[in-house]
C-alpha cells in the first residue's frame, strides 16, 4: 500500500502507481523460497533480492514501462529501499540484510528490530490503510485501477456511495 500511496501523492499515472505498487513489493520475492523448505527460507530470505544489484535491476525495469522515466525512477528505487529500512526496523531481530550480496555476505542487522508482530508494524499497516482509503474517497480510484478497472470503479462505488 505504501507505493501505491505515495505513487498518488507524486500525481502519476495508473500504471506509474501498480509499478511503484511493485517497486515497495519486489523485493519480497524471496521470500518464495518458504515454499522450498524452512531451511532455504531461513537462509535465502533478505539475501537473494534484498540488495542493492536487485534494487538496481528493479528500477530500470520498471522505468521503462513508465512516462516520467527520471522521476519515476528514483522513486523506485527509494520505495524499494524504504522496504528494506522497513524490514531493517520492523522483521525481527536475526532478520538482517545482505545489502551487497551476490558480491559481499556482509550483512546489516539490527539487534533492536521489533518483533514482526508488533505494534509498531500494525500501526504502519494501519496508517496506510486510512491513507489508502482516503485515496479511494477522496481520488475515486483504488491500488487495482490498472489491472481490473470495472473492479476498481465497483469499489469506488461501494465505498463512496452516498446514503
Amino acid at each position: 500500500m505504501s507505493g501505491w500511496c505515495l505513487g498518488n501523492v507524486l500525481r502519476f499515472n495508473a500504471r506509474e502507481r501498480l509499478l511503484c505498487m511493485l517497486a515497495a513489493s519486489l523485493p519480497d520475492l524471496d521470500g518464495f523460497t518458504y515454499f522450498g523448505s524452512d531451511n532455504a527460507y531461513g537462509e535465502y530470505h533478505h539475501k537473494l533480492s534484498h540488495n542493492l544489484m536487485v534494487s538496481i535491476l528493479v528500477t530500470v525495469v520498471l522505468a521503462v514501462f513508465s512516462s516520467h522515466r527520471v522521476k519515476a525512477g528514483l522513486i523506485y528505487f527509494l520505495l524499494f529501499h524504504c522496504h528494506l529500512v522497513m524490514d531493517y526496523f520492523g522483521s525481527g531481530p536475526g532478520w538482517g540484510i545482505y545489502y551487497f550480496w551476490p558480491f559481499s555476505s556482509w550483512i546489516i542487522d539490527n539487534p533492536h528490530a521489533w518483533e514482526f508482530v508488533s505494534w509498531q508494524n500494525i500501526t504502519a499497516y494501519l496508517v496506510c490503510l486510512a491513507w489508502t482509503l482516503a485515496i479511494v474517497k477522496w481520488q475515486g480510484r483504488t491500488p487495482v485501477e490498472y489491472v481490473l478497472p470495472r473492479i476498481d470503479a465497483q469499489v469506488v462505488e461501494l465505498l463512496c456511495r452516498k446514503k
